[in-house]
Order: C-alpha cells, then sequence, then structure tokens
C-alpha cells in the first residue's frame, strides 16, 4: 500500500519557465537513467526478493523513486507553465508562440503541443519509455551489481542537467536528487557485499583452466597495454589462439546417415562454380554490358 504525502521530498524553486530545459528534464523522468525506471527496476526485485533484510530496502529506494519522479514532474511542469498558458490561449502570434515553446531548438516544442506542458513519460529526445529499461534477472548478486551501475549513471545524467542550467532552484533539487543517487549506490553495495560470496554470479562455478586466463585478440604487434585486469598474479595472459579447448575449432555436428545424404545433395547441387564469369544484372546496366573485369 502507498501512502501519498502531497509534500515534495524535497522544494523545488524555479526562477524562470525555460521549455527547453524542461524539456532535457525529460530524460530523467521517462528516459532509461530516469526516475521511473529506476523505481521499476527495484520494484520488481522486491516483489521476488526472498531476504527480508534487502526486501525492505528495495521497496524503501523503489518508493523514494517515485517521489523523485514526483520532483522531476514538477520542474518539467514549472519550466513549462508561462508557454504553457499561451499556447493554450493563443495570446501571441504564430511567430512569437513558436519562439517560446522551440526551446533553443530542441525539441520542446513536441511536449507543449502533444503534452500541454506536462511532463511526459518519453525521454528528451520524445522517445516513449520503455520497459525494455527494466534489466531485473531475479539474481541477486547480479542485479545489485546492475542497480549500482544505473544509480552512477542517473548521478553523470544529474550532473549534465545541473550544468545546463543557472536557475539557482533547479540546482539545488538536482543537486539533492543526485546526492540521492550515491546514497543508494552506497545501500546496494553494503547489500551485495554482505551476501558471502557473491562471486561469480550464480551457482556454477566456472571452468577453472579459463576463468582467470586474459586473451590478447590485438595480435603480436607489441602495442596492447599491460595493467591490473591483465597481469599476473590473478590473471594468465595468452596470446589469442584458435581452439583454446584442444579441438579441431570447427563446427561439428553429429546427424543421421539419412540426414547427412540430403545435406550433401543440397551443397552439391548449390554449390557455386569458382570458374564461371557470368554476366548480371548489374553489368547489364553498365555502359556497353560491361564491367572493368570484361574489358
Amino acid at each position: 500500500m502507498f501512502v501519498h504525502n502531497k509534500r515534495l521530498q524535497y522544494t523545488v524553486r524555479v526562477s524562470e519557465c525555460n521549455p527547453g530545459l524542461a524539456n532535457l528534464m525529460l530524460e530523467q523522468f521517462g528516459g532509461p537513467q530516469g526516475e521511473l525506471a529506476a523505481a521499476c527496476r527495484y520494484f520488481t526485485q522486491y516483489l521476488a526478493e526472498d531476504d527480508p533484510g534487502r526486501k525492505d530496502m528495495l521497496i524503501d529506494i523503489a518508493t523514494e523513486e517515485l517521489s523523485h519522479l514526483e520532483v522531476i514532474g514538477n520542474i518539467v511542469a514549472m519550466l513549462n507553465k508561462s508557454a504553457k498558458g499561451h499556447i493554450a490561449e493563443g495570446t501571441d502570434s504564430e511567430a512569437e508562440l513558436y519562439r517560446q515553446i522551440s526551446g533553443g531548438g530542441n525539441s520542446s516544442h513536441v511536449t507543449q503541443l502533444l503534452y500541454g506542458g506536462g511532463a511526459a513519460f518519453t525521454n528528451s529526445g520524445g522517445v516513449p519509455f520503455s520497459s525494455s529499461y527494466v534489466d531485473t534477472i531475479g539474481d541477486p548478486t547480479c542485479d545489485l551489481r546492475s542497480n549500482i551501475a544505473a544509480e552512477a549513471r542517473a548521478k553523470i545524467i544529474y550532473e549534465r542537467l545541473i550544468n545546463m542550467t543557472d536557475d539557482p532552484g533547479v540546482k539545488e533539487a538536482l543537486g539533492f536528487l543526485m546526492t540521492r543517487e550515491i546514497s543508494h549506490q552506497k545501500s546496494f553495495e553494503k547489500a551485495l557485499y554482505s551476501i558471502e560470496p557473491n562471486f561469480p554470479p550464480g551457482k556454477l562455478p566456472g571452468m577453472a583452466e579459463f576463468d582467470s586466463v586474459y586473451f590478447n585478440m590485438s595480435g603480436k604487434e607489441g602495442h596492447e597495454v599491460r595493467g591490473p585486469w591483465n597481469k599476473e598474479p590473478d590473471f594468465e595472459y595468452r596470446e589469442a589462439e584458435p581452439a583454446v579447448d584442444g579441438g579441431s575449432g570447427l563446427a561439428e555436428v553429429k546427424v543421421s546417415s539419412a540426414d547427412a545424404t540430403l545435406l550433401q545433395n543440397s551443397a552439391a547441387r548449390l554449390q557455386s562454380d569458382p570458374d564461371s564469369d557470368p554476366l548480371t544484372g548489374a553489368m547489364l546496366g553498365m555502359k556497353n554490358g560491361k564491367s572493368p573485369s570484361h574489358g
């Protein structure tokens, strides 16, 4: 059960309307790194979680993300207020109305015309929200790692939005939301590392002969960079090689003798003649019906 408090989690003060900035804010409303995506991600994880501590954490953070969605939505609506009134009442000339809603050349006019200045479940480019943004897989060690990455990405988007405005009230509210991404990341990391062991994800171990091997796939030019991601003692550094399993390196399949005959007949029927030089439609369209190779 959700109980709504009509006061926002953080007070939002907007100094002046700015439809272009409002449109950019939609990235955190209906975009892949936005608050709706985060709320849905953590809510689905909460439903499947069996650990009481993690379950409580996930629903708390999912609910807070919904409150952040409300903050962002209010910022979008307030930034659109003036233009919303002008376009709804038609008080200005067509050119002046377009200037007001164009927002410096971005697609904020779409938000104004289709959604009346409200917050739409799209990203800043007008792409509708997609449930594919919710990448829950049902294993806590996987999902918590994904959550940590999602919070990190969201923080970067908030930093970029902060750099896009000089409105002190908007900057302050965005700074709060950015800071909460840091707090959530810390909680998810604590939850992850309280699971012992938590790596590798899942139950099955890796193949011991390959799970600490680094293959240099760049050849032997001598330009490869060595670092802790591919150095001893944690990794065995090996040059790229075919068939590391000791097999032929070819794709092999066993079929019945009857199927083998059918496959051989099909291959023979569809075989290309390497000695032929047929006249093609493309060649017929060329001057004199000849390609350079035909003199």
